[in-house]
């Protein structure tokens, strides 16, 4: 069976054997690399053991056996030197007396375990010279072979490469270090209209174009000092006819092999027809294909570039420019006719600051943009405005029509290092805004402080419905008394903001907001019903005091279908008396009323809700229309109240207002209507209203707009006195 070693003869010990054959596989493994497990080497080395021990007994001697396992060991691969040394002094010391005992082996035992010994130093020897031999005759046989198939590998490279060059429809040329040429193909010398041996005649420089020859140049030379491998760009090149072209270029460095540049390859394609439609495509990506200015991005793409190179000292201005009324233009005449209208408008802006340079772009619609690049401060931004404005303004003719047209423009000038593209354009677009609110026709100039309150009457609207819905307002109430005895008859319900961040904000922040946004109806809906809980909270705890609470109506709570309804549920909800109601409407709003608001002001009062007109005699009342009216009260405008102060001496002035308080007194006690005088701050103010027969009045005289807790308190104190 493989791998197991013959039986030892009777002249042999088996322990001695298995025992001497463990020792020398593990000198072995302990003495060099062994490709085999320590089984599978002990296994193999007792089997040498045996048919060592076997030959030293034969009958003739032969040392041929050891010179069969030395050359057996290399095969193997138990090639150590050591392991050999081991292996040739073990066989001396212990193969008679271990593996023979000393009684069976022959008398000239000492002789033959010599030959043994060199006979397997022998074998161990001629066996591993063998394989080096052979070992080197492979690696000869490879070098060849591998040789052989470099040469013919470069050979094919090489013909590969002359077939590309050759046959390439690129242009390919290779120079050396200095910019000589070395060598071209067809295609290179057809591009350049030269023939490849004019052209082997020549630098590279004197192909480069003379706007880029300089740039060019130097990265020329960084590239073949070897600071890159390669470069790619668009280049342009003369033709020997004295034309240019566009090309692609790409460059490589080729090293030697110590890493010294050794010359490069540049490979070029002509782009000329692609380069010529880039540019077209992007002339009509960067201009407004209506007027040909250039539009919106090529005018940011400018504004960033000039505020990025901006130095200490430069200015920039902008002049945001927008058509009035063009849509109405538009919209009567046709788009066709606003558009030609457009393209006469467009160049005559660009005419107007030709001589200076000025960038002017469409921004869209009919809204333009002049860039004032280096001006000298605000007052030639104003001018370009001027100019701007004076070249809209003149008639224009199209077709048979003449229109005249006119332009609102915003003028923001300030330091260029001092701004950026997007805040320069937002401070113009506010300022266009402020010259189109002032009457068109006109420039304005960016106030930063104006900016600032706009920005936060915005920030005010935009916070206004978030703070209706986190209870934000409250309401304080100032005190309305009776002029004849003194006694708080009604409050005006008046409300507040409680701004988390500006603290307590008066009507007058936010009341015109709330009108704009449309909010005025939510805000006046709790604005009434609140004030009703509160006056029905004093009436359960004074019920003798009939104390009224008067609430304002905006003019949009008037128009309001649903207002009958929405009083109608604060009085439910709250359970105060319809009487102890007052609601206030502006001159203006009554005076207007008509149709449904008339029929709604008729219904509230018939709910039996009183109904007063607040700042009256400052509109223009039809007194007629007035008298028709379900009417219960007039509340005097402040002003007239005003010019009878009584704290300088009398002028004809103070007796004019008295006596328009008096006619007004007069005219509304006819009318069987309660006056009441707002503004009230002095005492002879008081004298004299009470002496005017004015009812009752309101002001910092009686008391100062107060919580509602300060109200119950004062009505306490009434009650206790």
């Amino acid at each position: 069976m493989a791998g197991v070693p013959d039986p030892p003869g009777d002249d042999v010990s088996p322990a001695g054997a298995q025992e001497y054959a463990a020792r020398w596989a593990r000198a072995v493994r302990r003495l060099g690399f062994v490709p085999l497990s320590a089984a599978e080497t002990e296994r193999l080395l007792l089997t040498y053991t045996v048919r060592l021990a076997s030959a030293l007994r034969a009958d003739p001697f032969s040392a041929q056996p050891a010179a069969e396992i030395g050359r057996a060991l290399v095969e193997a691969h138990l090639t150590e030197p050591l392991m050999l040394e081991w292996s040739v002094r073990a066989l001396g010391e212990d193969l008679v007396g271990r593996v023979v005992p000393v009684e069976a082996a022959p008398a000239d035992a000492r002789a033959r375990v010599a030959g043994l010994q060199g006979a397997l130093a022998a074998g161990f020897t001629r066996a591993l010279r063998d394989r080096t031999f052979a070992q080197q005759e492979r690696i000869a046989r490879s070098a060849w072979q591998a040789r052989d198939e470099v040469e013919q590998a470069l050979r094919d490279s090489e013909a590969r490469f002359r077939a590309v060059f050759t046959g390439a429809a690129i242009g390919i040329g290779i120079a050396d270090t200095s910019g000589r040429i070395i060598d071209v193909n067809q295609s290179f010398a057809d591009m350049l209209g030269y023939s490849a041996d004019e052209l082997r005649q020549l630098n590279v420089a004197a192909l480069f174009h003379a706007d880029d020859a300089a740039g060019m140049w130097e990265l020329y030379q960084e590239l073949i000092e070897g600071k890159h491998d390669s470069v790619r760009l668009e280049k342009r090149y003369y033709r020997k006819d004295g034309t240019s072209l566009w090309t692609d270029l790409a460059v490589s460095l080729i090293r030697h092999d110590d890493g010294r540049p050794r010359f490069t390859v540049a490979m070029i394609e002509d782009i000329t027809e692609r380069y010529a439609l880039q540019q077209r495509l992007r002339f009509q990506a960067l201009h407004d294909p209506l007027t040909g200015l250039p539009n919106r991005t090529l005018f940011f793409e400018t504004l960033g570039r000039v505020l990025e190179t901006a130095d200490a000292g430069r200015r920039v201005g902008v002049c945001f420019l927008d058509l009035d009324g063009f849509k109405a233009i538009n919209d009567s005449l046709g788009h066709d006719l606003g558009d030609r209208l457009l393209v006469v408008i467009a160049r005559r802006l660009a005419d107007s600051v030709a001589d200076h340079g000025h960038l002017v772009a469409r921004m869209g619609g009919d809204e333009f943009v002049i860039l004032v690049d280096g001006g000298d401060g605000l007052d030639d931004a104003v001018a370009v405005a001027e100019a701007a404005l004076a070249a809209v303004a003149t008639p224009v003719h199209v077709d048979d029509q003449q229109l005249t047209v006119s332009a609102s423009v915003g003028v923001v000038e300030c330091p260029a290092l001092e701004t950026s593209a997007s805040e320069l354009m937002k401070a113009a677009d506010t300022t266009l805004y402020w010259a189109k609110a002032e009457g068109r026709g006109r420039w304005a100039v960016y106030d930063p402080e104006r900016s600032a309150r706009d920005i936060a009457r915005s920030s005010l609207a935009a916070n206004l419905p978030g703070a209706l819905d986190r209870g934000e307002f409250v309401l304080h109430y100032q005190p309305i008394v009776s002029l004849l005895d003194g006694r708080m008859l009604a409050v005006e319900a008046l409300v507040r903001w409680q701004h988390p961040e500006l603290g307590l904000l008066g009507p007058d922040r936010f009341i015109g907001l709330a009108e704009e946004t449309g909010l005025i109806v939510q805000l006046g809906a709790w604005v009434l019903r609140r004030a009703c809980e509160d006056a029905e909270q004093w009436r359960r705890r004074f019920p003798d005091a009939g104390l009224v609470v008067s609430v304002n109506l905006a003019a949009r709570q008037v128009e309001d279908p649903t207002i009958v309804e929405t009083v109608s549920d604060a009085l439910v909800y709250s359970g105060l008396p319809a009487r102890l109601l007052q609601l206030e409407l502006t001159e203006s709003a009554v005076m207007g009323t008509a149709g449904e608001p008339l029929r709604s002001l008729r219904r509230l009062a018939a709910l039996g809700v009183r109904l007063a007109v607040d700042d009256f005699g400052t509109g223009y009342s039809n007194l007629a229309y007035l008298r028709r009216l379900p009417i219960h009260c007039l509340k005097l405008a402040g002003p007239f109240v005003e010019g009878i102060r009584g704290d300088a001496p009398e002028t004809a002035a103070d007796h004019r207002d008295e006596r328009i308080v008096d006619a007004l007194v007069r005219l509304a006690h006819a009318l069987e209507l309660w006056v009441t005088a707002e503004a009230v701050e002095t005492v002879v103010q008081a004298e004299r209203l009470r002496a005017l027969r004015c009812d009752t009045g309101q002001g910092q005289l009686f008391g100062a707009p107060v919580p509602a807790d300060a109200i119950a308190a004062r009505l306490a104190g009434t009650e206790a006195a």
